[in-house]
């Protein structure tokens, strides 16, 4: 049976992020998967600190909730990372994770050690935001979770993002809960995607 991780990176419960993660889960919900979703604000995880043990051993030398965020990403075969866009990128909550992921890539870079080529991965990346739709609105977090997925060695499936979300909240828009529910639904016969409504 395989295992889905669900970050979820915005600070707001029961909105538009987390709305619409909700709705990709419940589409997966119909396949047989094990899903655990994250609060990333519920964690107590601190920032890297550029110490440099990772790139001698392949660990991060931390000690926090990040240990719980580590288990997942080894043990998951499907990664999910919803985001509000802040400032043209992911929020600090995701952008604290990604850079603890620090230790995979020395694992990989550094050290030159497998992590989890022995199977395949996949990964979506959903985020929202508030401002007027315009095509690079969301080109910044993409290089982002493209060189985080990367080192995680995970496949950058897809990308799902709504715009104008101040105005035409997540919960309002039937179209796109449709859309982002049938992803979820047959999100493994998915070829590569990148929605932006």
């Amino acid at each position: 049976m395989k295992k889905v991780i669900a970050l979820m990176g915005s600070p707001r419960k029961g909105q538009n992020t987390d709305f619409i993660l909700d709705t990709l889960l419940k589409g997966m919900s119909e396949n047989d998967y094990i899903i655990d979703k994250l609060y990333l604000k519920d964690l107590k995880v601190s920032p890297c600190i550029a110490c440099g043990y990772c790139e001698k051993t392949g660990e991060c030398a931390i000690k926090d909730d990040m240990q719980i965020v580590y288990k997942h990403f080894d043990e998951s075969d499907i990664f999910i990372l919803a985001s509000p866009l802040y400032f043209n990128t992911v929020s600090s909550l995701s952008k604290t994770i990604i850079d603890r992921c620090q230790k995979y890539f020395s694992l990989k870079y550094s050290l030159n050690k497998k992590y989890r080529k022995d199977k395949d991965r996949i990964g979506v990346f959903l985020s929202v935001g508030g401002a007027t739709f315009s095509h690079d609105q969301f080109d910044a977090p993409v290089k982002t979770v493209d060189l985080f997925f990367k080192a995680i060695d995970v496949k950058y499936l897809g990308n799902y993002f709504v715009s104008e979300t101040d105005d035409l909240p997540v919960q309002s828009r039937e179209e796109v809960l449709k859309e982002v529910y049938n992803i979820g639904k047959n999100i493994e016969s998915m070829k590569n995607f990148y929605l932006h409504r």
